[in-house]
């Protein structure tokens, strides 16, 4: 059946400014990471992406080896595109990004130009566009000095391979020094993207400051925690779960302290008559300094609830204070463990 868009989207859509640029993105955007690649139901993703766009989403984030298998999300991506968006291209913001191992070898991972050229070269190609809307240095990478990361992003604006340009999971002072390159290069740093949640505050620190400070937007992941944010592990690992499963998702992050910290969430949660989910997406956003928080689905019905997060974004002082006293630390960033600062 040909989609047809619903004419209401930007009804009740909202959106917020990036940073200090010309772009706004919707405060809820859909990642690709899981549950788009050749190892799943096609359709059932084809269905979200639609589902996504009809409630207001615009953006949607890849990366070089999301999948699995490496690769496959793109190219499924790029067909959702051509069956469904051929005449919508304008109204999407679509980022990829590369950084993480994507091929054998010394140049098929970290923050070489020659990567950095290479990878987005492979991913327009997967996806059938001439351009993305964002091209990301995916982490820091120790053996690749930042200058020449930096100078490789200027590059691929300079070549109309992107129109901006964004870093993922650099500390503070790596943030600052990236923006300052690439204005030296007459590139503006338009966003981050961190992982952050209730149970990963690691950005309130230093980082959102610093955001704010250079007028870089900042786009969340992970805003449930890998999973653990959600009514899945309330009652134990289900066996469909990614805990349960070889993957992504560490199970060492199922520590009584974080299960004790998430049921009690789940109560405050429940109060506020929202999902556990829900509230987690609603609590990310309550900082005006995120733009956007970047989830994942499974489903249409998982994109839903997800979205519905958008119909409570309130939170009293008192909810705050609640909150605060179960979002602690738990020991669920592994990206930046693996990085540098």
């Amino acid at each position: 059946m040909t989609y047809v868009p619903d004419p209401k989207r930007y009804e009740q859509a909202t959106f917020r400014r990036c940073g200090h640029s010309g772009i706004a993105l919707p405060p809820i955007s859909l990642g690709l990471w899981q549950n788009f690649g050749g190892a799943d139901v096609f359709e059932t993703g084809r269905a979200v992406v639609r589902r996504a766009f009809d409630r207001g989403v615009t953006h949607f984030d890849l990366a070089n080896n999301y999948g699995p298998p490496y690769g496959s999300a793109e190219e499924n991506f790029g067909q959702i595109l051509k069956k469904d968006f051929g005449d919508l291209r304008d109204e999407l913001i679509i980022s990829t990004k590369a950084g993480w191992d994507m091929w054998p070898g010394p140049y098929g991972i970290g923050g070489s130009r020659k990567y950095l050229v290479a990878s987005l070269d492979q991913s327009l190609k997967r996806m059938g566009l001439d351009y993305v809307d964002i091209f990301y240095s995916h982490r820091p990478w120790k053996d690749a000095p930042i200058e020449e990361t930096m100078a490789a992003l200027a590059q691929i604006v300079r070549q109309g391979k992107a129109l901006y340009v964004g870093i993922s999971s650099y500390g503070p002072e790596g943030t600052r020094r990236a923006a300052e390159i690439l204005k030296a290069e007459g590139v503006k740093l338009l966003i981050h993207q961190p992982s952050y949640s209730m149970l990963n505050r690691w950005i309130e620190d230093e980082l959102l400051g610093t955001l704010d400070v250079l007028g870089v937007g900042c786009i969340a992941f992970s805003a449930l925690g890998q999973g653990l944010l959600t009514d899945k592990y309330l009652n134990g690992v289900p066996e469909n779960s990614r805990a349960a499963a070889e993957g992504s998702f560490e199970k060492g992050y199922l520590t009584k302290e974080n299960l004790d910290r998430v049921r009690a969430l789940n109560e405050i949660a429940t109060r506020r008559g929202q999902s556990l989910a829900q509230m987690a997406i609603a609590w990310v956003l309550r900082d005006p300094r995120v733009t956007t928080a970047l989830i994942g689905a499974r489903n249409v019905k998982q994109l839903d609830d997800s979205l519905d997060a958008l119909k409570r974004l309130d939170f009293s002082p008192e909810e705050l204070k609640e909150i605060d006293q179960y979002a602690k630390e738990g020991g669920i960033d592994s990206w930046r463990e693996v990085s540098v600062e």
